[in-house]
């Protein structure tokens, strides 16, 4: 190596936010560097015309990256899940290797420690994201570390996450309020419920304020009776649903904010009411499908699982290549499904 060559690799280690030894490892191709690691450097030495730019889009392997998704009972994400293992590969732009795994969901403190194990062994990790601080700062060291991590399904407020890949929550509470007002129509004084995972979870806490500003807006005639939490846990679910029914046996209409309406629908027809209560949920699976089908819901708002799984992938691959992360990616669309035009 020249004396010329060897007085950059200090100007390349202080441009790329790394070390002189890391410089080594990536100018000679030397493993055990993160792919995104060694875009920054390449593209630090492409600036200083150590190399050629073309150089610092070249990808070195296949990014290893880990989707991380809540265990329980909700069928919606568990697609999700199975749709990263079995499909992946093909909706990326680059070459990737997945996994999917299942980690407690409503505790901050296990997520956020499960965050950093497998954001560390990562080139990028994806997860549904509880607000909270220690999930936030997992996220925050995890971006110091060089780890780029996307927020899917629901987001995190205030943080360092590459990009969030999902709905529009608010304005899928405000769609559910507008299909449950139009569906009531006529009806006085009706009283309408609503059940969520937890309000820990900003997608569930934006849904349920969309629907609670709608229903003001254009529906006062409709008198909202309460939120109840039910973990997206399908047997939680029913219980409250059950309990619901007993304290308000007029109850004309429910709003499902988060996963696991198998419970709900369970619940309502146990209590023979599930041609009498207008029923609006999220995610379409097997269990809202075969609803659907038999009356027991009337709606389902949902969100294509390629298409989630695609867009994070692509985010991914454009962060490694220094890329703005919303590159090419097209925000997803609300699909609302009817009985009728079921796909």
């Amino acid at each position: 190596m020249t004396e010329l060559a060897r007085s950059r690799i200090p100007d390349i280690a202080r441009a790329a936010g790394v070390s002189t030894a890391t410089v080594d490892r990536v100018l000679h191709g030397r493993p055990n560097v993160r792919p995104q690691t060694a875009q920054r450097v390449l593209r630090a030495a492409a600036a200083l015309d150590y190399l050629p730019a073309e150089g610092a889009v070249t990808a070195r392997a296949p990014l290893k990256l880990t989707f991380l998704f809540p265990t329980g009972t909700n069928r919606y994400l568990h697609i999700l899940g199975e749709t990263v293992a079995s499909s992946a590969e093909h909706l990326a732009p680059a070459p990737v290797k997945c996994k999917s795994l299942q980690v407690e969901g409503f505790d901050p403190q296990v997520l956020a420690e499960q965050l950093l194990r497998h954001g560390r062994r990562s080139d990028g990790i994806a997860f549904m994201a509880l607000d909270h601080p220690l999930v936030r700062e997992a996220v925050q060291q995890l971006a110091e570390e060089g780890v780029p991590v996307v927020t899917v399904v629901s987001d995190l407020s205030n943080s360092r996450r590459c990009a969030y890949v999902g709905l529009d929550n608010r304005a899928a509470g405000r769609t559910a309020a507008l299909l449950l007002g139009r569906f009531l129509a006529g009806k006085r004084n009706a009283q309408v419920a609503l059940i969520a995972g937890s309000r820990s979870y900003r997608a569930h806490e934006e849904r349920e304020a969309g629907f609670l500003s709608l229903i003001e807006e254009m529906f006062p005639q409709l008198h909202v009776v309460g939120l109840r939490e039910g973990h997206d846990d399908a047997a939680m679910n029913q219980r409250q649903m059950r309990a619901l029914l007993e304290q308000y046996p007029q109850l004309a209409g429910v709003y499902n904010i988060g996963g696991a309406s198998d419970g709900v629908g369970r619940a309502l027809q146990e209590a023979g009411r599930s041609d009498k209560v207008v029923f609006i949920g999220h995610g379409l699976t097997p269990d809202t499908r075969a609803m659907l089908i038999d009356g027991t819901m009337d709606a389902v708002i949902t969100q294509s699982p390629q298409t989630v799984i695609g867009n994070a992938l692509k985010v991914f691959c454009n962060a490694a290549a220094g890329r703005d992360a919303l590159a090419g990616v097209e925000a997803l669309r609300l699909n609302l499904v009817l009985r009728e035009n079921l796909p």
